[in-house]
């Protein structure tokens, strides 16, 4: 089974091409560009280095959300028309489960924590089982925006350590040292961000499992109103 995977949720763009159990290649930056400058570049290099016919794959993984508004219109808008030029399906990946899965096989708890900005971040909270077939990932709280002081709650009440890692990491810093109360630690430089060679893991796992959907039928998952259309409420509201 042949998985391209797309990852522009945050400031990271990330393209990936796993074939089974194989990464056959990843292309990752993470620089001040817009990812429509970068997206499909960085596919057409992947493609050209490893001769790859886009006809042979069987379907297109992307974070699917949350993250930043605009980089994931970009990432969905490119898996959506992927899929329908090559009629393939689509395998929506959480963005917060597609960063928890970079701690595969841990024993500790998993606490993803993305910038959601107005003092929230993007999060859940993942443990790894292991049973017959390796480990499976299983979430303990499905993603959602919240205070950094509210997930932090959650994670004392397990009593359990907790590997943070996202982009919230040096931003609430110093706020995890103030409340946390458990042990914690943060994942190293090479699996604190967004990943396609993770969205295309955990892809797979999912393509297997059916959870697959249509081009037509893809959109992204924002889980909270973008500012511009906080601001519309608002007058709206106010008028």
């Amino acid at each position: 089974m042949k998985l391209l995977a797309l990852d522009s949720s945050g400031l990271v763009a990330s393209v990936a091409l796993a074939e089974d159990d194989n990464l056959i290649a990843e292309y990752t930056i993470q620089y001040k560009k817009t990812h429509s400058q970068t997206l499909l570049p960085m596919l057409d290099e992947i493609k050209r280095m490893v001769e790859l016919d886009l006809s042979t794959v069987d379907a297109i993984a992307v974070a699917a959300g949350p993250g930043s508004f605009t980089g994931l219109r970009i990432g969905s808008a490119t898996a959506k028309g992927l899929a329908l030029a090559l009629e393939k399906p689509i395998v929506p990946v959480p963005t917060v489960d597609g960063l928890a899965y970079q701690m595969y096989g841990t024993d500790a708890v998993v606490c993803p924590i993305m910038d959601a900005r107005r003092s929230q971040v993007y999060t859940g909270i993942y443990e790894f089982i292991y049973g017959k077939d390796g480990y499976d990932m299983r979430v303990i709280k499905e993603q959602c925006a919240i205070s950094f002081d509210a997930i932090a709650e959650q994670l004392n009440e397990l009593n359990r350590k907790v590997i943070f890692l996202g982009d919230g990491v040096p931003v609430f810093r110093e706020r995890m040292a103030e409340v946390m109360k458990v042990p914690y630690t943060l994942a190293p430089a090479h699996r604190n961000r967004q990943s396609a060679a993770c969205i295309a893991a955990l892809g797979s796992v999912y393509y297997a499992q059916g959870r697959m959907e249509s081009g037509i039928e893809h959109a992204p998952e924002y889980l909270r109103l973008s500012q511009a259309e906080r601001e519309r409420a608002e007058a709206q509201h106010n008028a």
